[in-house]
Protein backbone atom coordinates (compact mmCIF):
# COMPACT_ATOMS: atom_id res chain seq x y z
CA UNK A 1 0.00 0.00 0.00
CA UNK A 2 2.65 2.78 0.86
CA UNK A 3 5.66 3.23 -1.24
CA UNK A 4 9.00 1.61 -0.75
CA UNK A 5 11.65 4.07 1.24
CA UNK A 6 8.49 6.46 2.67
CA UNK A 7 10.66 6.05 5.83
CA UNK A 8 14.15 6.41 4.90
CA UNK A 9 15.95 8.34 6.84
CA UNK A 10 13.38 7.93 10.25
CA UNK A 11 14.70 6.20 13.41
CA UNK A 12 11.39 4.86 15.45
CA UNK A 13 10.98 2.91 18.98
CA UNK A 14 8.65 0.53 19.16
CA UNK A 15 7.88 -0.47 22.84
CA UNK A 16 6.66 -3.96 23.24
CA UNK A 17 8.54 -4.23 19.91
CA UNK A 18 9.66 -7.81 20.38
CA UNK A 19 6.28 -9.87 20.03
CA UNK A 20 2.60 -8.91 18.61
CA UNK A 21 1.40 -6.22 17.13
CA UNK A 22 4.77 -4.33 18.25
CA UNK A 23 6.80 -6.85 16.19
CA UNK A 24 4.21 -6.23 13.57
CA UNK A 25 4.71 -2.39 13.12
CA UNK A 26 8.52 -2.30 13.97
CA UNK A 27 8.58 -4.59 10.85
CA UNK A 28 6.98 -2.70 8.62
CA UNK A 29 8.61 0.41 9.21
CA UNK A 30 12.07 -1.44 8.85
CA UNK A 31 10.69 -2.57 5.24
CA UNK A 32 9.74 0.84 4.65
CA UNK A 33 13.49 1.97 5.35
CA UNK A 34 13.13 3.06 9.18
CA UNK A 35 16.08 2.07 11.59
CA UNK A 36 13.99 0.52 14.22
CA UNK A 37 14.59 0.39 17.92
CA UNK A 38 12.83 -2.17 20.26
CA UNK A 39 12.47 -2.44 23.80
CA UNK A 40 10.97 -4.76 26.40
CA UNK A 41 12.03 -6.99 29.34
CA UNK A 42 12.57 -9.99 27.48
CA UNK A 43 16.18 -9.29 25.92
CA UNK A 44 16.70 -12.77 24.51
CA UNK A 45 12.85 -12.27 22.51
CA UNK A 46 13.72 -8.92 21.26
CA UNK A 47 17.26 -9.94 19.86
CA UNK A 48 15.41 -12.89 18.12
CA UNK A 49 13.03 -10.65 16.64
CA UNK A 50 15.77 -8.57 15.80
CA UNK A 51 17.74 -10.98 13.88
CA UNK A 52 14.74 -12.30 12.15
CA UNK A 53 13.30 -9.19 10.91
CA UNK A 54 17.31 -8.06 9.53
CA UNK A 55 17.56 -11.45 7.73
CA UNK A 56 14.32 -11.05 5.87
CA UNK A 57 14.28 -6.88 5.19
CA UNK A 58 18.08 -5.89 5.81
CA UNK A 59 18.39 -2.94 7.50
CA UNK A 60 18.84 -2.20 11.10
CA UNK A 61 16.98 -3.17 14.36
CA UNK A 62 18.45 -2.53 17.59
CA UNK A 63 17.23 -4.25 21.11
CA UNK A 64 17.13 -2.76 24.68
CA UNK A 65 16.17 -4.72 27.77
CA UNK A 66 14.52 -2.12 29.26
CA UNK A 67 11.49 -2.08 32.35
CA UNK A 68 9.42 0.90 31.26
CA UNK A 69 7.88 1.14 34.67
CA UNK A 70 11.14 2.38 35.42
CA UNK A 71 11.83 6.13 34.44
CA UNK A 72 15.64 6.10 34.95
CA UNK A 73 15.63 2.97 33.42
CA UNK A 74 13.57 4.58 30.13
CA UNK A 75 15.87 7.89 30.53
CA UNK A 76 19.31 5.60 30.79
CA UNK A 77 17.83 3.50 27.41
CA UNK A 78 16.89 7.15 25.54
CA UNK A 79 20.29 8.40 25.91
CA UNK A 80 22.13 5.46 24.67
CA UNK A 81 20.18 5.72 21.50
CA UNK A 82 20.18 9.38 21.52
CA UNK A 83 24.25 8.84 21.35
CA UNK A 84 23.49 7.84 18.02
CA UNK A 85 21.40 10.16 16.82
CA UNK A 86 18.06 11.41 17.45
CA UNK A 87 14.87 9.35 17.10
CA UNK A 88 12.09 11.06 14.91
CA UNK A 89 9.26 8.21 16.21
CA UNK A 90 7.67 6.53 18.84
CA UNK A 91 5.08 4.02 19.48
CA UNK A 92 3.76 3.47 22.88
CA UNK A 93 2.80 -0.16 21.70
CA UNK A 94 3.84 -2.24 25.46
CA UNK A 95 0.83 -2.93 27.45
CA UNK A 96 -0.45 -5.74 29.52
CA UNK A 97 -3.74 -7.15 30.20
CA UNK A 98 -6.74 -9.33 31.29
CA UNK A 99 -10.16 -10.15 32.06
CA UNK A 100 -11.60 -10.04 35.83
CA UNK A 101 -14.52 -8.59 37.80
CA UNK A 102 -13.47 -5.32 39.06
CA UNK A 103 -14.82 -6.85 42.52
CA UNK A 104 -11.91 -9.31 42.40
CA UNK A 105 -9.19 -6.89 41.73
CA UNK A 106 -5.81 -6.65 43.70
CA UNK A 107 -4.03 -3.27 43.93
CA UNK A 108 -1.17 -5.50 43.05
CA UNK A 109 -3.05 -6.11 40.42
CA UNK A 110 -4.29 -2.69 39.01
CA UNK A 111 -0.62 -1.82 39.29
CA UNK A 112 0.24 -4.22 37.07
CA UNK A 113 -1.23 -3.02 34.01
CA UNK A 114 -1.25 1.22 35.30
CA UNK A 115 2.48 1.09 35.59
CA UNK A 116 3.30 -0.44 32.04
CA UNK A 117 0.51 1.94 30.13
CA UNK A 118 -0.07 4.43 32.31
CA UNK A 119 3.12 5.08 33.74
CA UNK A 120 5.26 3.48 31.27
CA UNK A 121 4.07 5.37 28.29
CA UNK A 122 4.46 8.59 30.18
CA UNK A 123 8.23 7.94 31.18
CA UNK A 124 8.74 7.52 27.69
CA UNK A 125 6.98 9.81 25.61
CA UNK A 126 8.39 12.76 28.39
CA UNK A 127 11.96 11.32 27.99
CA UNK A 128 11.76 11.46 24.26
CA UNK A 129 9.97 14.65 23.72
CA UNK A 130 11.75 16.94 26.16
CA UNK A 131 14.73 15.72 24.02
CA UNK A 132 13.13 16.93 20.94
CA UNK A 133 12.44 20.55 21.94
CA UNK A 134 15.94 21.09 23.45
CA UNK A 135 17.26 20.00 20.10
CA UNK A 136 14.47 21.49 18.30
CA UNK A 137 13.57 18.38 16.93
CA UNK A 138 10.74 17.37 15.26
CA UNK A 139 8.73 14.38 16.31
CA UNK A 140 6.01 11.92 16.25
CA UNK A 141 4.18 9.69 19.06
CA UNK A 142 1.89 6.98 18.12
CA UNK A 143 -0.19 5.02 21.37
CA UNK A 144 -1.53 2.13 20.84
CA UNK A 145 -5.27 2.38 22.63
CA UNK A 146 -8.95 0.70 22.84
CA UNK A 147 -12.11 2.23 21.86
CA UNK A 148 -12.86 1.85 25.61
CA UNK A 149 -11.26 5.26 26.14
CA UNK A 150 -14.53 6.57 24.96
CA UNK A 151 -16.94 4.51 26.19
CA UNK A 152 -15.83 2.81 29.06
CA UNK A 153 -13.93 -1.14 29.69
CA UNK A 154 -16.02 -3.38 31.88
CA UNK A 155 -13.99 -6.15 33.21
CA UNK A 156 -10.98 -4.43 31.56
CA UNK A 157 -10.65 -1.68 34.32
CA UNK A 158 -6.92 -1.01 35.13
CA UNK A 159 -6.41 -0.92 31.61
CA UNK A 160 -9.13 1.27 30.47
CA UNK A 161 -8.44 3.74 33.10
CA UNK A 162 -4.82 3.49 32.21
CA UNK A 163 -5.50 4.03 28.24
CA UNK A 164 -7.99 6.32 29.02
CA UNK A 165 -5.36 8.63 30.42
CA UNK A 166 -2.89 8.21 27.34
CA UNK A 167 -5.68 9.40 25.41
CA UNK A 168 -5.49 12.43 27.51
CA UNK A 169 -1.63 13.14 27.58
CA UNK A 170 -1.97 12.56 23.38
CA UNK A 171 -5.01 15.46 23.12
CA UNK A 172 -3.19 17.34 25.40
CA UNK A 173 -0.02 17.28 24.39
CA UNK A 174 -0.66 17.79 20.66
CA UNK A 175 -1.67 20.88 21.75
CA UNK A 176 1.12 21.72 24.22
CA UNK A 177 3.94 20.51 21.67
CA UNK A 178 2.91 21.54 18.78
CA UNK A 179 4.45 24.53 18.45
CA UNK A 180 7.85 22.66 18.23
CA UNK A 181 6.43 20.04 15.04
CA UNK A 182 5.98 17.62 17.95
CA UNK A 183 2.62 15.31 16.47
CA UNK A 184 1.14 13.08 18.82
CA UNK A 185 -2.09 10.62 17.58
CA UNK A 186 -3.55 7.41 18.72
CA UNK A 187 -4.74 3.85 17.12
CA UNK A 188 -7.55 2.01 18.74
CA UNK A 189 -7.56 -1.21 17.50
CA UNK A 190 -10.52 -3.70 17.53
CA UNK A 191 -9.80 -7.62 17.53
CA UNK A 192 -6.04 -8.28 16.06
CA UNK A 193 -5.26 -11.90 17.45
CA UNK A 194 -1.83 -12.02 19.44
CA UNK A 195 -0.96 -15.05 21.67
CA UNK A 196 -0.42 -13.26 24.48
CA UNK A 197 -3.45 -10.83 24.43
CA UNK A 198 -5.82 -13.33 23.45
CA UNK A 199 -4.69 -15.39 26.06
CA UNK A 200 -5.71 -12.91 28.76
CA UNK A 201 -8.61 -11.67 27.18
CA UNK A 202 -10.64 -14.67 25.57
CA UNK A 203 -8.90 -17.40 27.75
CA UNK A 204 -9.83 -20.68 26.21
CA UNK A 205 -11.19 -19.02 23.34
CA UNK A 206 -10.05 -20.10 19.19
CA UNK A 207 -9.12 -16.91 16.95
CA UNK A 208 -10.99 -18.25 14.43
CA UNK A 209 -14.03 -19.30 16.44
CA UNK A 210 -17.77 -17.59 15.98
CA UNK A 211 -16.74 -15.63 19.27
CA UNK A 212 -13.66 -13.95 18.00
CA UNK A 213 -15.99 -12.13 15.52
CA UNK A 214 -18.75 -11.05 17.59
CA UNK A 215 -20.74 -8.13 17.98
CA UNK A 216 -18.03 -6.84 14.67
CA UNK A 217 -20.34 -5.33 12.14
CA UNK A 218 -17.50 -6.33 8.83
CA UNK A 219 -18.12 -9.96 10.55
CA UNK A 220 -13.94 -10.34 10.96
CA UNK A 221 -11.68 -9.46 12.98
CA UNK A 222 -8.33 -7.50 11.82
CA UNK A 223 -5.47 -8.70 9.87
CA UNK A 224 -1.79 -7.40 10.93
CA UNK A 225 -0.55 -5.92 7.74
CA UNK A 226 -4.01 -3.15 8.08
CA UNK A 227 -2.87 -2.33 11.03
CA UNK A 228 0.67 -1.80 10.31
CA UNK A 229 -0.03 0.60 7.21
CA UNK A 230 -2.18 2.75 9.56
CA UNK A 231 0.75 3.29 12.03
CA UNK A 232 3.03 3.36 9.10
CA UNK A 233 1.00 6.68 7.38
CA UNK A 234 0.87 8.18 11.06
CA UNK A 235 4.30 8.22 11.38
CA UNK A 236 5.39 9.10 8.30
CA UNK A 237 5.78 12.81 6.94
CA UNK A 238 2.73 12.42 4.69
CA UNK A 239 0.34 13.83 7.35
CA UNK A 240 1.96 16.50 9.31
CA UNK A 241 -1.06 18.17 10.17
CA UNK A 242 -2.66 15.16 11.21
CA UNK A 243 -2.25 15.61 15.48
CA UNK A 244 -4.32 15.28 18.40
CA UNK A 245 -6.57 12.43 17.13
CA UNK A 246 -7.43 8.57 18.07
CA UNK A 247 -8.42 6.32 14.90
CA UNK A 248 -10.82 3.52 15.61
CA UNK A 249 -9.38 0.77 13.34
CA UNK A 250 -11.97 -2.35 14.92
CA UNK A 251 -14.35 -3.27 11.53
CA UNK A 252 -17.22 -0.90 12.79
CA UNK A 253 -17.24 -2.55 16.26
CA UNK A 254 -17.22 0.11 18.38
CA UNK A 255 -20.79 1.18 16.78
CA UNK A 256 -21.95 -1.76 18.58
CA UNK A 257 -20.47 -1.20 22.33
CA UNK A 258 -17.45 -2.44 21.16
CA UNK A 259 -16.21 -3.91 24.99
CA UNK A 260 -16.43 -6.93 26.84
CA UNK A 261 -19.81 -6.22 28.72
CA UNK A 262 -22.34 -8.09 26.37
CA UNK A 263 -20.58 -11.32 26.58
CA UNK A 264 -18.51 -11.15 30.38
CA UNK A 265 -21.98 -9.94 31.90
CA UNK A 266 -23.36 -13.30 31.81
CA UNK A 267 -19.94 -15.67 32.98
CA UNK A 268 -20.66 -17.35 35.87
CA UNK A 269 -18.65 -17.47 39.40
CA UNK A 270 -17.52 -20.84 38.14
CA UNK A 271 -16.55 -19.75 35.04
CA UNK A 272 -14.55 -17.08 36.12
CA UNK A 273 -12.43 -19.51 38.40
CA UNK A 274 -11.64 -21.34 35.18
CA UNK A 275 -10.76 -18.57 33.11
CA UNK A 276 -8.30 -17.36 35.91
CA UNK A 277 -6.61 -20.18 36.07
CA UNK A 278 -6.22 -20.14 32.33
CA UNK A 279 -4.41 -16.76 32.59
CA UNK A 280 -2.53 -17.52 35.32
CA UNK A 281 -1.18 -20.06 33.64
CA UNK A 282 -0.68 -17.47 30.45
CA UNK A 283 1.08 -15.33 33.02
CA UNK A 284 3.55 -17.83 34.36
CA UNK A 285 4.98 -18.69 30.88
CA UNK A 286 6.14 -15.76 30.37
CA UNK A 287 7.70 -15.12 33.75
CA UNK A 288 9.53 -17.92 32.89
CA UNK A 289 11.23 -16.34 29.70
CA UNK A 290 11.72 -13.15 31.49
CA UNK A 291 14.07 -15.61 33.25
CA UNK A 292 15.86 -17.27 30.73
Amino acid sequence: MLRDGLLDGKRILVTGGGTGLGKVMAEDFLRLGATVYICGRRKAVLDETAQELMDKHGGTVKAFACDIRVAEAVDDMIEQIWAEGPLTGLVNNAAGNFISPTKDLSTRGFDAIANIVFHGSFYVTHSIGKRWIEGGHKGSVISILTTWVWNGGPFTVPSAMSKAGVNVMTQSLAAEWGQYGIRLNAIAPGPFPTEGAWARLSPGQSTEGEGSRQGIPMGRVGEMPELANLASFLISDGCDYLTGQTIAIDGGAYNTGGNFYPTLSKVTDEQWKEMQSMIRATNDKDKAKRSV
